[in-house]
């Protein structure tokens, strides 16, 4: 009868030990977290757990306090706490049915860390019923985290290299007017005379002489538009003829053998029209008007002479103008080669100009070079942004951000508004996660070389990966590759990836996450393997990455990794 006993009160105190003060521990059928598994969006990670408190669970007495948990790497971090109660509890938590339970969502996120990719997600329960405490274990929802957006970086990112402005021929044109009185197309001593004149004929003489100078003359003599058609053919076929003589004459002289290409205009309506719009005169849209409403040049004439108050001062401001030869003197300055280039900056670089010793580097490969280039630059040039800006690509480059940014900064304060400058002093802003002012520093560097892949990375790490493989369209880089994993296009970012010409340890590693997205596992297996040959942190990573959870247990798998 005492042994009964026993067993009774045994039975009974476990029953009310278990019970947690009425409420049963819940199970892991109970709630769904999307996405499973956990994954990156731009520097958060965010959750949306989707539970049920079952029929009859939720005591009418009770209160319940869910924290969602994420457990790694012994730490815990926690997302905010969401407060449930019962029928008869009187509070401002949800309030939960006893009879029919309920569905709640809970919506959090957790900023990443590199730790998470090894975690899990878990809820915690914090319950009581009346002032009993009920104590419920955690549950397991989820697992992660998927952390493949958060292999961009910007120091995988190329910084943008401000261009040269060399051109091996620089086109260049000298021109001089020779005006006559109205209505004769003899040549007057002041016109040749006037220092336009002198200064065109000395211009020619240089180029001619200069071998490295290409020149071609020309002449066009033309005729106002008053007069009439037939008399103004004639008048400025004559001017022509006139000016070629004399033009001809003077390159004789001088010794400069080519040929003058000459032409005329009989009633020069462009010119007219042109002078017309740059002047002041009073009514000048009315004339401007005849001149769209009627093509025949008698007709156009007639009916400006008709507007007798404008006609006036059109003849003693805009005809006498157009009554001219125009000398024109075409030049080409044919630069140095390319091997003259870099004999002179081995031998003489004071003989190079900033454009030059810039366009230096684009034609060498040895990069020893280049640096030097760009540091002449800055102790010869030190007001040209671009020596700064430049050497600190290379610094960027070799993994030397202090000497970099410092060099960018020097850039800077040459020339702050530099659209190169701007995308640089970004990049150092996205490495220490500043999405926000990056971004107003990349809308001042319009047109700026590589902003289409620092924008890209950008908005990676925003989360809007649609926008980045939109933006980075054309750029051969890993965060362009990812961009497009990232939007499941996997034959671009394969592409992408395979056209890299010097791919490193995460061009290999990305092709692996695209074999393992595709179901290919000898390309995982190939692709980790140059990785890791490459890096051998990345063994590490692929030990615990998401992305490769499947081959977990998969024998070829652990033995690369170990």
């Amino acid at each position: 009868m005492k042994k009964n006993l026993f067993y009774a009160l045994l039975v009974s105190m476990v029953v009310f030990t278990t019970s947690c003060g009425n409420l049963k521990p819940l199970s892991q059928s109970n709630f769904k977290a999307t996405p499973s598994p956990l994954e990156t969006v731009g520097k958060d990670v965010p959750v949306t757990v989707n539970g049920t408190f079952p029929e009859k669970w939720f005591k009418k007495k009770a209160t319940v306090k869910v924290t969602p948990v994420l457990k790694f790497d012994s730490k815990e971090v926690y997302a905010d706490t969401q407060g449930f109660q019962g029928e008869s509890v009187a509070g401002n938590a949800i309030e939960v049915p006893y009879k029919r339970g309920a569905n709640f969502n809970l919506t959090f996120k957790f900023p990443f860390q590199p730790e998470m990719l090894n975690s899990e997600l878990y809820l915690r329960f914090d319950g009581k019923v009346k002032n009993k405490q009920a104590k419920l274990p955690d549950v397991k929802v989820a697992d992660g985290v998927l952390a493949t957006s958060a292999l961009a970086t910007a120091q995988s990112t190329a910084p943008s290299v401000a261009d040269d402005g060399f051109q091996r021929i620089i086109k260049e044109t000298q021109d001089a007017n020779i005006h006559f009185v109205i209505q004769q197309a003899n040549l007057q001593s002041s016109e040749l005379n006037k220092s336009d004149i002198n200064a065109w004929k000395k211009r020619i003489e240089e180029a001619f002489k200069d071998p490295r100078q290409n020149l071609d003359i020309e002449v066009s003599a033309y005729a106002s538009p008053d007069g009439g058609l037939s008399l103004n053919e004639k008048l400025a076929a004559q001017r022509e003829k006139n000016t070629t003589s004399y033009v001809e004459s003077e390159l004789k002289k001088r010794n400069i053998n080519t040929d003058v290409n000459a032409r005329y205009t009989a009633q020069d309506w462009d010119g007219f029209r042109q002078l017309l719009e740059a002047s002041n005169l009073q009514d000048k849209d009315l004339v401007l008007r005849v001149l769209s409403m009627y093509t025949d040049p008698e007709t156009r004439e007639a009916e400006i002479k008709n507007i007798s108050a404008v006609y006036g001062d059109l003849a003693t401001t805009i005809l006498p103008q157009l009554r001219r030869s125009r000398l024109i003197a075409n030049i080409e300055i044919i630069g140095k080669s390319d091997d003259e280039i870099m004999e002179f900056w081995r031998n003489d670089p004071k003989q190079l100009s900033p454009e030059e010793l810039l366009y230096a580097t684009t034609i060498t490969d040895n990069q020893d070079d280049i640096e030097k280039i760009y540091q002449y630059v800055t102790v010869h040039f030190p007001q040209d942004y671009r020596g700064w800006n430049n050497i600190g690509t290379t610094y960027y480059k070799r993994g030397e951000y202090a000497l970099a940014k410092q060099a960018i900064e020097r850039a800077a304060t040459v020339a702050p508004n530099a659209p190169e400058v701007n995308v640089n002093k970004a990049l150092f802003l996205l490495m220490d996660g500043d999405t926000q002012s990056a971004k107003t520093l990349l809308g001042r560097a319009s047109e700026a070389n590589n902003l289409e892949a620092v924008m890209g990375l950008l908005n990676i790490m925003e989360g809007d990966y649609n926008q980045a493989s939109d933006v980075m369209k054309g750029v051969q880089s890993n965060n362009a590759a990812l961009a497009q994993i990232l939007t499941s296009n996997y034959v671009d970012a394969e592409s992408i990836l395979k056209s890299i010409k010097q791919p490193d340890a995460m061009t290999y590693y990305l092709l692996a996450v695209i074999g393992s997205r595709t179901n290919s596992f000898n390309d995982v297996l190939t692709n980790l393997r140059s990785a890791i040959s490459l890096d051998k942190s990345l063994m590490a990573r692929a030990l615990i990455d998401m992305e490769f959870a499947k081959y977990k247990n998969n024998a070829d798998f652990l033995s690369l990794l170990r």
